[in-house]
């Protein structure tokens, strides 16, 4: 346990940051998921695509990962468009 008046708020701080970091992470995680799941419809994409620039934006994940993560979904929501296409026709 921290002896120190400020190394005990700064657990406090942690606490509180951790709490806040976790909730947008997994809300992010979620939308990522259901763009997956529900085979990368357009408007679940658009969800996870703004859900990562809001992490990048609150620096809760670096700019770069975000961006990665965004490439990677966009890449995979082409190919499933592609795909549906040539089913259709």
């Amino acid at each position: 346990m921290p002896i120190k008046k400020a190394s005990i708020k700064d657990v406090r701080k942690t606490k509180t940051r951790r709490a806040y970091n976790t909730e947008h992470t997994a809300k992010t995680k979620l939308a990522l998921d259901m763009a997956r799941k529900s085979d990368y419809a357009p408007e679940k994409v658009v969800n996870a695509v703004k859900q990562l620039d809001k992490l990048a934006q609150k620096g809760i994940v670096h700019r770069n990962t975000a961006a990665r993560k965004k490439s990677r979904l966009m890449k995979k929501a082409n190919a499933a468009k592609v795909a549906a296409k040539a089913t259709a026709s």
